[in-house]
């Protein structure tokens, strides 16, 4: 079978119609990447009139940092919580909607729309409901004698930035799971049930193994996203606190560049966040999906 090539008239017309991408790649993603990584090189004066060069002076600082290695404890903790918890989810509902034959795309186009709220919305919704003063959910736990702040207490603040952001997420990985699902031959389930096999273990050993390179997918995506996209949630809920409890790598860039304004110590971290997500990618992309069973 042969493949059939575009062929363009004008040998300058393929560039021009990548000139408006590139140009929004080079804008928006790639000048400010520069801009963070050469001021992650520099300090500044208390006034902002004067930079000086210190080569690699403010990735020392951060690395002997305990409250930046107290931050880098709580994203990876964040970031694998919101990922387990959203994808654990998402799989359920996709499994039990896989399994429906007429309510199928009325359950689908409900469970999307989460997806569409934008994640200072969501932060600010599940604040309300946790709220310790007029939020039902407090009161309710205050019934099984469970006091509930997240002002005050750590454990109470994760808890509800974790939630918040799971839910955001749950939508996107349920479409994943789904369509992974309805990918996989029914013959193979069916002639698992004709051998024996009950629900439980027809999942475990043909459904999942199927699903694994959407799982690993949706693994490295989740993580990405809880520790990029949530900052929207984390402003909206706890400003990192309390005590720092919530103080994502993300939100710390904003809280030491924009309200401390340590430009140098805030582009350094951009530096370490950027490369932390690069390496996630590259074992997601090399090495994992090489064991992935399809």
């Amino acid at each position: 079978m042969q493949t059939k090539r575009t062929v363009f008239p004008n040998k300058a017309l393929p560039y021009f119609l990548l000139l408006p991408q590139l140009a929004v790649t080079g804008i928006f993603f790639l000048w400010p990447a520069w801009q963070a990584i050469w001021f992650s090189f520099l300090r500044e004066d208390a006034f902002g009139f004067k930079s000086t060069f210190v080569w690699l002076e403010n990735y020392a600082r951060l690395f002997n940092s305990a409250s930046y290695i107290n931050s880098i404890s709580i994203t990876f903790t964040f970031a694998f919580a919101v990922a387990f918890l959203s994808m654990a989810v998402a799989l359920l509902f996709a499994v039990n909607v896989n399994s429906m034959i007429r309510s199928r795309n009325a359950y689908t186009t409900l469970l999307v729309w989460p997806y569409a709220v934008a994640p200072a919305v969501a932060g600010i919704l599940w604040w309300f409901l946790f709220n310790p003063s007029i939020g039902i959910l407090p009161y309710l736990l205050s019934m099984a004698e469970i006091r509930w702040n997240h002002r005050t207490s750590q454990a109470d603040a994760m808890t509800l930035v974790v939630i918040a952001a799971s839910w955001k997420q749950i939508s996107y990985n349920f479409l994943f799971f789904l369509a992974g699902l309805q990918a996989i031959p029914n013959s193979l389930i069916e002639a698992a049930a004709i051998d024996g096999a009950g629900p439980f273990k027809r999942f475990r050993t043909i459904v999942f193994p199927l699903l694994s390179p959407t799982t690993f997918f949706l693994l490295v995506v989740n993580v990405v996203y809880a520790m990029f996209d949530t900052f929207g949630i984390i402003h909206a809920t706890t400003e990192g606190g309390p005590a720092g409890g919530t103080n994502i790598m993300v939100y710390k860039v904003y809280a030491d560049g924009v309200i401390g304004l340590n430009l140098g110590s805030s582009s350094a971290q951009s530096v370490v966040l950027m490369c932390v997500v690069i390496f996630l990618t590259v074992i997601q992309f090399r090495y994992i999906e090489r064991r992935v069973q399809y």
